[in-house]
């Protein structure tokens, strides 16, 4: 008796939004070279051309789906340019995206990672175009990949020189003293660091100043409702790492912060 073949998970990230047709497009070319995929939207709300926000959300998202699935990863400002389009194999899944850096966490997290830069036409749509290769190029090498028509092997030659965004380990000054980076803000407007939660534990019983932009954060909380209303706090994100946050309110608008800019973490002894 046959085993029946388990649909393939194919997900699709980019800064579109859904305004216009680019999203519906690229699902239409996926779908027409294979049906059977169950398609799974992470975001299209990335704001637009942020790398560091779209190798944050993949990051964060993949680790949670099963071997297998396949990412399709379109936020990519030097399209049509010499910036290549590679696949990478991490975590036992295929990453189809651009290579400017949005698969640098998720290289980070897996050290085996595999890259193919996609140059065989083969499983490209006849004829290009210079501005929208998320159709063009990235989806149906997507397809092909979720619908067993390619092998990695098959996409093109390997790379060993993959695309990664500098700057994103938090950089320890001295003792007691890191300079960080914020790798995201969520639509909530928490501001996410690079800070590890886990290596810093002794936030909730010591001390500590936290500066972004002007402003010092000096408060832990557990979660946003053991904080009060007006006041920023730092504290355990769900992302594993160190968040600042309000309660009801955006901390990144308060501290005028976006992804890039760099906050100071101080501890006092």
């Amino acid at each position: 008796m046959s085993v029946p073949r388990v649909s393939p998970i194919l997900t699709l990230t980019t800064d579109f939004g859904l305004q216009d047709h680019y999203v519906a497009t690229m699902k239409g070319v996926i779908l027409s070279r294979c049906p059977e995929a169950r398609l799974v939207d992470i975001s299209h709300d990335i704001p637009p051309f942020s790398i560091l926000q779209a190798a944050y959300t993949i990051d964060q998202a993949a680790k949670y789906f099963p071997v297998g699935a396949v990412h399709l990863i379109v936020v990519d400002p030097g399209v049509g340019t010499p910036r290549r389009p590679v696949c990478a194999q991490a975590l036992g899944q295929s990453f189809v995206a651009p290579d400017n850096g949005c698969l640098t966490l998720v290289a980070k997290r897996d050290p085996c990672i595999c890259v193919r830069e996609l140059t065989n036409r083969d499983f490209w749509l006849p004829s290009p175009s210079s501005t929208f290769h998320g159709r063009d190029i990235f989806s149906p090498v997507a397809a092909a990949l979720a619908g067993g028509s390619a092998r990695f092997e098959d996409l093109g030659p390997t790379l060993q020189d993959l695309e990664l965004l500098s700057g994103l380990d938090p950089r320890q000054v001295e003792a007691g003293l890191w300079i960080a980076t914020i790798i995201s803000v969520d639509r909530f407007g928490n501001a996410i660091t690079n800070l590890k939660a886990s290596e810093f534990q002794q936030l909730s019983a010591v001390p500590f100043e936290l500066e972004a932009g002007r402003q010092t954060v000096t408060r832990f909380a557990k979660t946003f409702g053991d904080a009060p209303p007006d006041v920023c706090f730092v504290f355990a994100g769900s992302s594993g790492y160190l968040e600042l946050g309000m309660n009801r309110q955006s901390a990144a608008e308060r501290l005028k912060l976006a992804p890039g800019d760099a906050v100071t973490l101080r501890l006092r002894h």
